[in-house]
């Protein structure tokens, strides 16, 4: 299988981006725009970024490439190298709360009236006067139903849901400046990235009783006689190979609704191995995955 990742269109080739933003989202951000062709430079405070120590091999490959300054923004000297740099920027990203900016002069207002040319996306937990709130990934995802039983979730989705929602406002922000010749400032909320990867549940897709929620028999996960299979067999024409495969009597949508579907479904992948379920993928052409235990 061929991993080699796809190089990104360079759609913000000849675009300045400076960021302030600390943890993952911002800087996942910024690696994305970086690869899309940014021009990335990364102010950090005297005590570096937080990402460096809990997790130096995040820190390292989101900042590949990332030019990095560091500076106290609440000097003098500080401020004269910030300055510095929004004079060349065409974006600043940051992840402060709405009165910490403010407190280092950099609010919207005052912000675009030193430089009209220059946008702003600022990364906040929730919008308006909640925006000052303390919260995380874990408690925007759990706002937003997507934290089940005491099980951490799989990985950071509001921090990463957060971070595309960034670059394409900074995509946003870049198209609306050579049309109209001005900055904008849009913020992204990490609970409105939460609330978007959410909406599937709240249609009623992935709970227990939908679609893709476990009730049909063709999307679960099944043990198998070494580990785990991943099967996604939704659609009629899957559904129907997984079935014939199984020796399974299923005819129509609603008999892979039906326990007596999933049951049978379960015996014969219990009786299959990893080996044998990969074959069987790729000889049926059916959309599967295994997993070890």
């Amino acid at each position: 299988m061929n991993t080699t990742p796809i190089k990104p269109l360079q759609a913000l080739k000849g675009v300045s981006i400076l960021s302030l933003a600390l943890n993952l989202p911002g800087p996942a951000a910024l690696m994305r725009c970086h690869q899309m062709g940014a021009r990335c430079v990364k102010l950090e405070p005297p005590g570096a970024d937080p990402m460096g120590r809990y997790s130096p091999t995040a820190y390292a490959q989101l900042h590949q490439g990332i030019k990095l300054l560091t500076a106290d923004l609440k000097t003098d000297a500080g401020q004269k190298l910030l300055q510095r740099e929004l004079a060349k920027t065409d974006v600043l990203l940051t992840s402060f709360r709405p009165s910490a900016l403010a407190k280092l002069g950099l609010a919207w207002k005052q912000l675009h009236r030193l430089y009209p040319s220059l946008s702003l996306v600022a990364i906040v937990g929730s919008p308006g006067e909640r925006a000052e709130e303390p919260g995380h990934d874990l408690t925007y995802l759990a706002e937003n139903g997507l934290v089940t039983g005491l099980d951490l979730p799989a990985t950071l989705y509001a921090d990463m849901g957060g971070s595309l929602m960034a670059v394409e406002a900074v995509l946003q922000a870049t198209l609306t400046q050579h049309a109209k010749g001005k900055g904008v400032f849009i913020e992204v909320t990490l609970s409105g990235a939460a609330a978007y990867l959410a909406l599937p549940r709240h249609w009623g897709l992935t709970q227990p009783a939908g679609t893709v929620g476990g009730a049909h028999a063709g999307y679960r996960v099944y043990p198998c006689k070494n580990g785990r299979v991943a099967v996604a067999a939704l659609e009629p024409h899957f559904a129907a190979a997984l079935c014939a495969a199984a020796g399974v009597e299923a005819s129509g949508m609603k008999a892979m609704f039906a326990p007596a579907t999933q049951q049978a479904v379960a015996a014969f992948l219990l009786t299959q191995t990893r080996k044998q379920l990969d074959q069987l993928a790729a000889d049926k052409d059916i959309p599967l995955h295994t997993l070890s235990k």
